[in-house]
Formats: structure tokens, C-alpha cells, sequence
């Protein structure tokens, strides 16, 4: 019905139908706007037509133009009279509602309240309309406000198409309002659920709606109908119908003294609120109003977009549909954000994960009834992935680790978590380690830990050597048999998700943690404090595949500075023609071959790698194109980042010498113990990035046979395109392989020809809803309440700096320069010296590191990956910014304290 009557039309016409009180009324079409646009004279729709054209082509953040553009097509549609079998249609249904009867008037437009976005206030609605002329009128304006400047400034952002929008208009009988307002059916600012919402005034709801009054605010249980908060506000102003038609606002005296809603009254509008989102499936943003003898009316109901979903496990699903529901509140941890995601993950990417985290809790002797849909903890949410820490909140050994473990990776998680495990409703009921130790102890057996760890100790470079080895036997082993048909290359890529690719975690893991272990013993032999002496060992680290990999970018950018016809092709052609040419082959030679080389090595790496439904560098190697650029910015005078590297590798070689000396001056036993564990952290901490770069090579070799398997269905007509798989899950895109394989010869479509084409463009659109959301909760209970939102991660209550921003101090070191914040580093300019904000890293971001002044993050802690990096290069960083990206703005001078933890904009 929407592209009929649109959203607000629709909405309230389901109210209607479900006996809702609803006021009557009837509603004009978009077929009616859309005569009206066309009619009369054709210079009328060629001049919209020309707007839809000219708004195309305009940037979404040229406001001016946008504006202008808005502008011309409201004049177009005021000055085309309204046509007469319309206004003779709105007389007719106008006159059947009374004589002369008050009336609103209301935009309801095909792209507004919706499911994905409510486009709430873009349009315009005229209150107490009185007469058939002066309701013939209000409709034309309402057409009209279709092309407000905030509806096509709201548009365009979201990159709807000018021409495909069209507007409906209802008319309804309006409610002389003793009190009115909105109702949240959700709380908004917690994302708690089943907890309404209410703002109030007197008088009509336009007071509330425009804020323009302080309204009474009450939160209300709507199952109980207990009042949990009742705040009043002062109510200085209400809006008031006239006479004849139109409104008036009207001051008023000791509007503060007393409530506009009863206590009853709250809470039959939380409980009328509930059904209405019961109706609807989703919480609710509904406008209300009660008349004089106290009846409640509905006046519109929209989605709550705003809100997060609550995290989902398949055992959840299982129960909802046996009838069941999962007793009591339970705590979910967000695993994309403690791996530096904030993008959702892809269909297929979510469905790689489900059987990673299958293998690992079957590895740990968890039962997995069906690995497809992942372990008993296992949630998504949002398209991100979600981990029931129920059990560890309740575990005393679990409430020890975890939060020590995320104190170094993303330190306002840890903050969080502690403040949950305050929570009687996680109350401990595990006090003792041995439940876990029966899942830990085997694997660690198996994976011969012990003995790895014992190896490093005494032989520390025999151990290096043999992970390296086992590094390189693990990428070899990772080929498909020769010949294999789509369905062998599909069965073969979820056994290295079910089977490979974990097994390479355990045996390369101890050694970066006897190198953490290693330091830590070191704080302990020197004293309590030391951490700023001791992150200094941690610079300029050997054996970071990471660190490894921007030097060699690095170097490659010196070798193309070095010639001309390279040097000329990066600086004067844009990354997308490079990257056609170097798919092409017809590059300069050098910057051919040199970059062909270093996607041997590397190409397999990208921005969000962990999601197999991502592109790597070699599939789109633009952003490399993009960081060669930056890299040949740098000012001849300017310290080279290989020679930083080495200048920071000497500066930690230093400290060690100084530490070592300050221990042998209490023992030459501590000195020696010190010496000792200080190489060994330098040695193997560095280390830390090998399990996931072997991770990223097993989902790259999946990815391959992945992209194989959408050639086959291409080719049988189910997709578009080969990339079209990663929009499907595992047992889809097998499911559509046996389709292809039951019809006609060679794969061609016949008895059991599928097409998947919808399905995947419905993920699609899906997909890039969550593109557009930029705040993900670190932690989130199963009524959807956002424990940080409730109480703000890191709120210590201490007077801070006007403007600072604080976080966890990440790397060492002051500095005081401009801001650029960049929220996906493909094709990402950032001059050298600027300081790069970004919402999280992962290794497809460290190219930038190379050349910028400071980072500043929004996610992470003193050991998660941009943190390490950065204090590898010696950059200052400050990690955990809450909203970093929203308060500093690109341009703008900040001071970046690494050892504080602080932001101060200038």
C-alpha cells in the first residue's frame, strides 16, 4: 500500500482495520499528486522533470544547491491550480465528514515511515483546516512540501531517486486535545524494550512534535503499567485550534505545577502503545492526543528506526518457535567491535563465522547440534556479531579473565562489563574454575601448548623458526584437488571454516602470550607503575606481519618516486583507471611489477577482512593506489617511516639496557631474569598479528572458491554476478547449486533452474541500511537495553577540560596538529602530519599510519591492533574516544596527549 497511499496512510489505515481508535477521515493517493504534477500545462512536468535531473547530479552536500533546487519545484507545484475532478473528489469526502468539520491535514509520503527510515517532520501538515476551499488548499501544499529543503537535503544523503518519490495526503478529523504528544513504545536514549515512553503537554501535540515546549517526560512499564519516571516539565506554551480554522500558541502561567497526564492515563497510553507494536511487529514512534471526555486517539505511528536490534541466537529462534521463551535477561558482547569492525558483516560472511565458532566450541568439547547455525552463544545483531556472556558474568573465573582480557583490547567494553557484573541479575553462580578447565585443558593438549610454551622459553629462536614453518605449510595447504565442480569447491571451503582454520590459532597464540607474559613479569620485577617505560620496549617490534607489510608498501612508494613514468602515472591518473590497467597489465613497468609483487605477498589482505564477503587488494586494489598516493606526498625533509621504524626499533633496544641495569642494581639474579624476559617480549610479542594474518589467508583461499561458486550460478541464471554469493549463506548457495544441478545439461536452466536474484537484492538493501549506522553498542541485554547508554562507559564524575575528549592512553607522546576523520580508508586522503580519526582499525587500515601525526579511535584499548601499531611507529594515539568521529571535525586543530589518554580541540 505505501507506493499507493504512502507510510503515514498505510500505517494508520492497519490501526483502523485493527480497531484502533484512529480519527476518521479519508486520504488523496500518489496518483492524485501525481496528475496534479503532470496536468494543465506540460511545461509544468518538464520543469519537475528537470529538477529530478538537475538534484541527480548535485552533490548531497551542496546544501545552497540543494536548497535552490527544492525551491523551483514547490514554486512549479504551487503555481499549477489543483485539478478539477482532484479538488471536486476532496470536496465530496471533505463534506461527507460534516459540515465544515475541523480538520488535519498531513503529508504521508512513499519514502517516510518506514521500516528502515522514518524520514519523521519532512513534510509538512496543516492543523484545524476549516472549509472544502481552505482543505482543496492545504492538500496543494501538501504537495508541495514533498520538496522542502530538509526532505531533499534528507534524500539525497540517503541516495533516493527525486523521481521515484510522490506524495499522498490524508485528511482526518481533528481531536480538540485536552493533552497530546509521542509515545516511544521503546525507550529511545536505552534501547530498552517494553518500557514506554511518553512526552505531554496541553493542548495540541504540534508543541511536542516541533519542540517547542518543555514537556512532562513519564516512563511507564506497560505490562504492569507502573510509573518507573515522571518528570514534569514546565509547559509554558500550548497550542490552541482558532475559531474558523488554523491555530494560535498561547502562553501559559504555572504550567510546571501540575501534570497534563494522570498516572492512570500514562499507563493506558503505554498499554494502547503495546498493542500498537504488537500490530506492528517493532517498537513505535506514535503521536497521540485525548479529547475532552478522555478518549484516546492515534494520530500516526511509525517505526522506531533508531533503535538496535536485539541480538538473536539460534537456540533463541528454536525456542520462539516451539512456543517458548528464554527465561531471564541475558548480556551479549559485541565480537565485530572487539575485532575493530564497525561495519556489518555480510550474509555470507555471518554464515563463515557460524561455522568458525562452531569449530572452536566443538574443539573445547561443547556440543554443537548444527554447526550451520553456529555454538549456543553465538547472536548476531545488526549484521554484526553478538557473544552471550551470561555464563561468564555469572563465573567467578569468567569475571576475572574476560574484563583483564578487553582492559588491553577495547578498553570501555571492559569498563562496561565490570559495571554489568554490579548486576543482581547476574548474580554468580560458578565459583570455582573447573567447568572451564574441562573445555580449556583438552584443547590446549591437543594443540601441544605445553610443550610450545616450554620450546619458547628455553629456545626462543628454534620456536620462532618452527611457527614461521608451520605459518608456510598452513597457506600451501589450503588448495582445492584439481577439477573440482562448484559443489566439491563449496564442500571444500566450508571444511577449512569447520575444520583448518582454527587449528592454526593454538599453535602460533602461546607465543605472543608468553611475550605479553614476558613483559608483564618484567612490571612486576621492576615494580607497580612502569607501563609508560615498558610500552617503550614494544616500538619498532621485529616479526609483525603487519608492520612488515606497510614498510613494504613503503618501499615500493620510493621505488615508483624513483621513476618517472610511475611517478607520473600515481600523481596525475585517479586509482580506478590504475586499478583497471594493473588488472590490465599495461601499467609503467616498475609500478607494474612492483606492485605485483607485493600483492603476491599481501593481496589477500583488505579493509574488513575478517568478513570473506569483502573484497581483497587484489580484487580492488584502489585503496592501494590511494596510499602509494599519500605516501609520495611526503615532504622531501620529512623522516622516512622506514627510518622511523629503526630509530624506534634503537630507542627500545636502548630502554632495555636501562632497565636491565636499573634490575642488576637490585640482584644480578633480576637483572639476568629481566634481560631475559624483555628479549623474549621483543621477540615474540610482535607475533601477536600471525593468527590472524594465517586466519585471513584461509578466508581469502575460502573467498576464491566462494566467487567460483557464484560463476556457477551466474552462469545458471540464479545471480547477476559471481559477487552476488556473498549475499547468501552456506547452505543457500548449496541449495541452489543442487537446483542448478538437477536441470538441463552442463548446468543449463531447466527442471531445477533457481533464481535467487530477489533474495539477494533484498539482502542487499538490508545491508546497506546497516552501512549507514554509525553506533553499534559495545554490550547489550536481551530486553535490548544498552548498559552504556544507561551509564556512560569511563563517567567518572571529574571536572575535565572544556571540549576535551578522553580515552585510553594507547601510545606515548604529544602532538599537536589537524584532524582528519575518515571513515573507510578506500580511497582516503590524509596529508602527511594530519591526525587520523577513525571509528576502529584493522590491518587494511595501518598503510595511513605510516605518515600521520597521531590517531585517535573510537573503539579499542592499549593492546587492540591500531594501539600495538601505532606504538610501533611512535606515533601518539588515544584509543576509546567515545563519538570521536562526530565531535572533531576534519580540519580542525587538536592536541593529542598519548599518555593522558586526552583530546583537547584547539
Amino acid at each position: 500500500m505505501v507506493p499507493v497511499v504512502g507510510g503515514k496512510a498505510a500505517n494508520l489505515g492497519e490501526l483502523l482495520a485493527a480497531g484502533l481508535p484512529v480519527p476518521g477521515g479519508f486520504c488523496l493517493t500518489t496518483a492524485a499528486y501525481r496528475q496534479a504534477t503532470a496536468s494543465h500545462a506540460e511545461g509544468s512536468a518538464g520543469q519537475l522533470a528537470a529538477v529530478h535531473e538537475a538534484l541527480k547530479s548535485t552533490n548531497d552536500g551542496d546544501l545552497p544547491a540543494l536548497a535552490a533546487l527544492a525551491g523551483q519545484a514547490r514554486d512549479v507545484i504551487r503555481a499549477a491550480p489543483v485539478p478539477p475532478d482532484i479538488a471536486a473528489a476532496i470536496e465530496a469526502a471533505y463534506a461527507a465528514l460534516g459540515n465544515d468539520v475541523p480538520v488535519a491535514v498531513r503529508s504521508s509520503a512513499t519514502a517516510e515511515d518506514l521500516p528502515s527510515a522514518s524520514f519523521a517532520g519532512q513534510q509538512d501538515t496543516y492543523l484545524n483546516v476549516v472549509g472544502a476551499g481552505a482543505v482543496v488548499e492545504a492538500v496543494r501544499d501538501c504537495w508541495a512540501s514533498l520538496w522542502t529543503d530538509r526532505a531533499v537535503s534528507y534524500r539525497a544523503t540517503r541516495g533516493i531517486d527525486p523521481a521515484a518519490v510522490a506524495l499522498a495526503v490524508v485528511v482526518q478529523r481533528m481531536v480538540d486535545a485536552t493533552a497530546a504528544g509521542v509515545l516511544f513504545t521503546a525507550n529511545p536514549l536505552t534501547n530498552r524494550r517494553e518500557q514506554a515512553v511518553i512526552d505531554a503537554s496541553t493542548g495540541l501535540g504540534e508543541a511536542v512534535v516541533s519542540g517547542a515546549v518543555n514537556p512532562d517526560h513519564f516512563v511507564v512499564d506497560p505490562v504492569s503499567g507502573r510509573i518507573l519516571e515522571r518528570r514534569l516539565g514546565d509547559k509554558r506554551i500550548a497550542v490552541r485550534p482558532i475559531s474558523g480554522g488554523g491555530t494560535r500558541t498561547v502562553a501559559v502561567s504555572n504550567g510546571g505545577v501540575a501534570a497534563c497526564l494522570t498516572d492512570r492515563q500514562a499507563a493506558e497510553l503505554a498499554v494502547l502503545g503495546l498493542r500498537v507494536e504488537q500490530h506492528f511487529g517493532a517498537p513505535q514512534d506514535i503521536e497521540w492526543a485525548i479529547d475532552a471526555a478522555g478518549r484516546l486517539w492515534l494520530t500516526q505511528s511509525r517505526p522506531i528506526t533508531t533503535l538496535f536490534p536485539i541480538p538473536q541466537r539460534a537456540a533463541d529462534k528454536a525456542a520462539a518457535a516451539g512456543g517458548a521463551a528464554p527465561g531471564g535477561t541475558r548480556v551479549y558482547l559485541c565480537l565485530s567491535l572487539a575485532q575493530g569492525l564497525t561495519r556489518p558483516i555480510t550474509p555470507m560472511g555471518l554464515a563463515a563465522f557460524r561455522l568458525i565458532a562452531s569449530s572452536v566450541a566443538r574443539a573445547a568439547n561443547f556440543d554443537v547440534p548444527r554447526p550451520h547455525n553456529g555454538p549456543s552463544p553465538y547472536a548476531e545483531a545488526g549484521q554484526r556479531i553478538y557473544f552471550d556472556l551470561t555464563a561468564v558474568a555469572r563465573s567467578t573465573t569468567g569475571r576475572r579473565i574476560v574484563p583483564r582480557v578487553f582492559d588491553v583490547m577495547e578498553a570501555r567494553s571492559a569498563t562496561v562489563l565490570r559495571k554489568i557484573f554490579e548486576d543482581p541479575r547476574f548474580s554468580v553462580t560458578r565459583r570455582t574454575p573447573l567447568g572451564l578447565l574441562q573445555h580449556v585443558v583438552p584443547v590446549a593438549a591437543r594443540a601441544r601448548v605445553p610443550e610450545t610454551l616450554f620450546r619458547a622459553a628455553l629456545r626462543p629462536n628454534a620456536a620462532l623458526r618452527r611457527a614461521n614453518r608451520q605459518a608456510r605449510e598452513f597457506g600451501n595447504s589450503l588448495q582445492p584437488p584439481a577439477g573440482a565442480t562448484p559443489l566439491q569447491r563449496l564442500d571444500h571451503a566450508e571444511y577449512i571454516l569447520s575444520v583448518r582454520l582454527f587449528s592454526v590459532v593454538p599453535s602460533i597464540i602461546p607465543l605472543p602470550a608468553l611475550g605479553f607474559a614476558a613483559l608483564g613479569l618484567v612490571g612486576k620485577l621492576l615494580g607497580g607503575g612502569r607501563w609508560d617505560d615498558l610500552q617503550v620496549v614494544l616500538r619498532g617490534l621485529p616479526n609483525n606481519v603487519t608492520t612488515e607489510m606497510d614498510l613494504e608498501l613503503w618501499r615500493l612508494a620510493q621505488v615508483i618516486r624513483n621513476d618517472g613514468g610511475s611517478r607520473t602515472a600515481m600523481t596525475e591518473r585517479k586509482a580506478a583507471e590504475l586499478a583497471e590497467d594493473f588488472r590490465a597489465g599495461q601499467l609503467p613497468s616498475v609500478l607494474q611489477a612492483g606492485l605485483a609483487r607485493f600483492m603476491d605477498q599481501y593481496g589477500h589482505r583488505a579493509v574488513a577482512e575478517i568478513d570473506v564477503g569483502m573484497p581483497r587488494w587484489s580484487d580492488d586494489p584502489r585503496q592501494i593506489f590511494g596510499v602509494l598516493a599519500n605516501y609520495l606526498r611526503l615532504p622531501a625533509g620529512a623522516v622516512p617511516p622506514d627510518v622511523q621504524f629503526s630509530n624506534a626499533a634503537e630507542e627500545a633496544e636502548a630502554q632495555i639496557g636501562r632497565l636491565v641495569a636499573e634490575a642488576r642494581g637490585r640482584g644480578r639474579l633480576r637483572g639476568a631474569v629481566v634481560e631475559s624476559a624483555l628479549r623474549r617480549a621483543r621477540l615474540f610479542t610482535g607475533l601477536r598479528e600471525l593468527p590472524k594474518f594465517q586466519l585471513v589467508v584461509a578466508l581469502d583461499e575460502v573467498r576464491k572458491q566462494l566467487v567460483l561458486v557464484g560463476t556457477a550460478l551466474t552462469a545458471a541464471g540464479a545471480l547477476d554476478t559471481p559477487d552476488d554469493v556473498f549475499f547468501l549463506n552456506l547452505e543457500e548457495a548449496r541449495a541452489g547449486l543442487r537446483r542448478v544441478a538437477e536441470g538441463g545439461p552442463g548446468g543449463q536452466p531447466g527442471t531445477g533452474h533457481v533464481d535467487l536474484r530477489g533474495l539477494v537484492a533484498e539482502r542487499r538493501a538490508a545491508y546497506d541500511v546497516e552501512l549507514a549506522r554509525r553506533h553499534v553498542p559495545r554490550v547489550l541485554l536481551s530486553d535490548g537495553t544498552e548498559p552504556e547508554a544507561v551509564q556512560p562507559a569511563g563517567s567518572s564524575g571529574q571536572p575535565a577540560e572544556a571540549g576535551m575528549l578522553t580515552g585510553s592512553p594507547a601510545s606515548a607522546g604529544t602532538v599537536t596538529g589537524a584532524a582528519r576523520v575518515i571513515l573507510d580508508p578506500v580511497g582516503a586522503h590524509l596529508e602527511p602530519g594530519e591526525i587520523l580519526v577513525a571509528p576502529s582499525t584493522d590491518p587494511g587500515w595501518t598503510p595511513l599510519f605510516l605518515t600521520a601525526g597521531g590517531l585517535v579511535m573510537e573503539m579499542g584499548g592499549p593492546n587492540s591492533h591500531g594501539a600495538v601499531v601505532a606504538r610501533e611507529y611512535g606515533i601518539p594515539a588515544v584509543v576509546g574516544v567515545p563519538d570521536a568521529t562526530l565531535r572533531l571535525a576534519t580540519g580542525q586543530q587538536i592536541t593529542v596527549d598519548g599518555g593522558a589518554g586526552t583530546v583537547v580541540p584547539s
